[in-house]
């Protein structure tokens, strides 16, 4: 499945795109109550994942510029939307060094206009509590309403695929340098991964959001024979509490 990021309308490095899941499979409903359409006046732009009651998760390329109006919270179909689970944003924090995808740092916290009611319908995903270190093929998925091949549109329902964990050296090879503190998975040799519209979503193993949807093989995410590259979170973790203690101090 791939999982592509939306991100056409930006500049970035020629050959990378922001993402979208390929090779997927709907998601069972109610299965990732942390899920969160990112969205503008013109609907999906971007996905992204609910850390705490008021905060989301996405990545920095996704405000392009400041078109995101709206976050829906642990939905399935974004047609088909609780306006309980629907949100403003407040502010969005962007990595003070983020530039452009390929320079890395791809990561913003949403801090929400109120607090998200958590509940069995809605629920925050764990981030790392510590920087770690991803074996080659440890297997992990990711999910997104993006587009399902290139040139496609974005879906209604919730689409997921496993993918796995690539090793840093290879992803490097591949594509001739990568960021640092980033991690690899899916896309290369298989028909797995993301897309158009899937940028900012989770890479989840084993219950953990270990990674953000950064970028990918921008010709095709149909047969991606580069790997998908994500934000590492790990690496970030210092920044994320900095952000979330500022902010609880001003409340």
């Amino acid at each position: 499945s791939c999982l592509h990021i939306v991100i056409s309308y930006i500049v970035i490095i020629k050959e990378m795109i922001v993402a979208t899941v390929t090779k997927f499979k709907e998601a069972p409903e109610n299965s990732m109550l942390y899920m969160a359409s990112l969205q503008s006046k013109g609907g999906h732009v971007c996905g992204g994942f609910l850390i705490s009651e008021d905060f989301v998760m996405t990545a920095a390329h996704c405000q392009v510029p400041d078109n995101l109006t709206r976050v829906v919270l642990g939905t399935h179909n974004i047609k088909n939307v609780d306006e309980g689970k629907i949100r403003y944003i407040e502010k969005m924090y962007k990595h003070e060094s983020y530039q452009n995808v390929g320079t890395g740092k791809d990561i913003m916290l949403l801090k929400l206009s109120r607090k998200a009611e958590l509940n069995n319908k809605l629920q925050t995903i764990p981030l790392p509590r510590s920087e770690i270190h991803l074996g080659d093929n440890t297997k992990c998925y990711v999910a997104g309403w993006g587009f399902i091949k290139t040139g496609g549109g974005v879906v209604n329902e919730l689409r997921v695929v496993d993918v796995s964990v690539i090793n840093p050296r290879v992803c490097r090879e591949m594509w001739g340098g990568v960021p640092d503190n980033v991690i690899c998975a899916g896309g290369y040799k298989t028909k797995k991964g993301f897309c158009q519209g899937d940028s900012g979503g989770p890479l989840v193993c084993d219950g953990t959001a270990v990674g953000i949807v950064s970028f990918n093989w921008e010709k095709n995410c149909n047969y991606p024979d580069k790997p998908n590259v994500y934000t590492d979170v790990s690496k970030y973790l210092p920044w994320i509490k900095t952000i979330l203690k500022r902010t609880k101090r001003s409340e």
